[in-house]
């Protein structure tokens, strides 16, 4: 987004990365902005959406969120709530409130982050497949339900992505896609579809799977998620 000039509000916890990563993309001839909020607790919401009342913004990326592994039973109860307040009740608020602003100037777009694990449930990840199935049906139903008002809405479906999420889900990716890949297809695909996949394992895998039931999804998403976290045992 930098590369194609747009001023961009960086929100993530750690204000010295943003301020690291701003620095960085301010070579482009951009504006860039650092919130260092929270999305786990309302106020770190609350704190973005005020920063934002006084600017003019036409995209959100909704790209924060972390998983966990590994069996349900040995999961921590505070931290698979955390997932639910990160992953889906932060992107709710946050596209609410922007889907108001984008509404009345009659333009604007809204990406959320899904995930292929996110059409089917997957043992072992359960909880992280649960939160993404509800980004994938909620950015479904925005599409259609907003485009009247000519904001876009899109689902990006990748599979795995090099960034901090394995570390903290405990998850060993093969495949995996450089974050870069991810963005310029997502940015292609928006206006464009409703949700798109990136990378060749997202692709091969909706074709595999799309005829099969969702208990057979299910199945052959456990062996998948079983070579992930192989290395646990």
């Amino acid at each position: 987004m930098a590369e194609a000039g747009l001023n961009l509000v960086l929100v993530a916890r750690r204000g010295d990365v943003l301020n690291a990563l701003a620095a960085q993309l301010q070579t482009h001839g951009i504006q860039t902005l650092v919130v260092a909020a929270d999305l786990t607790h309302p106020e770190g919401v609350k704190q973005v959406t005020q920063v934002a009342h006084d600017l003019d913004l036409g995209l959100l990326v909704a790209a924060a969120g972390f998983g966990s592994s590994g069996p349900f039973l040995q999961t921590d109860l505070m931290q698979e709530l955390e997932m639910l307040d990160v992953n889906c009740k932060a992107v709710l608020s946050l596209t609410h409130h922007f889907a108001h602003s984008f509404a009345a100037q009659q333009r604007g777009g809204l990406v959320l982050m899904s995930s292929l694990v996110g059409f089917q449930g997957v043992p072992g990840t359960a909880n992280y497949a649960a939160t993404k199935g509800y980004i994938q049906t909620l950015a479904e139903g925005l599409h259609a339900e907003l485009a009247p008002y000519g904001v876009d809405v899109l689902a990006s479906a990748p599979g795995p992505v090099h960034s901090g999420f394995a570390e903290r889900a405990n998850m060993r990716m093969g495949f995996a896609l450089t974050s870069q890949e991810v963005a310029r297809t997502t940015l292609l695909a928006l206006g464009r579809r409703g949700t798109v996949r990136p990378g060749r394992l997202s692709v091969l895998l909706e074709a595999s799977l799309a005829l099969l039931p969702r208990w057979a999804r299910t199945r052959i998403m456990a062996w998948v998620m079983g070579n992930m976290t192989r290395h646990q045992t």
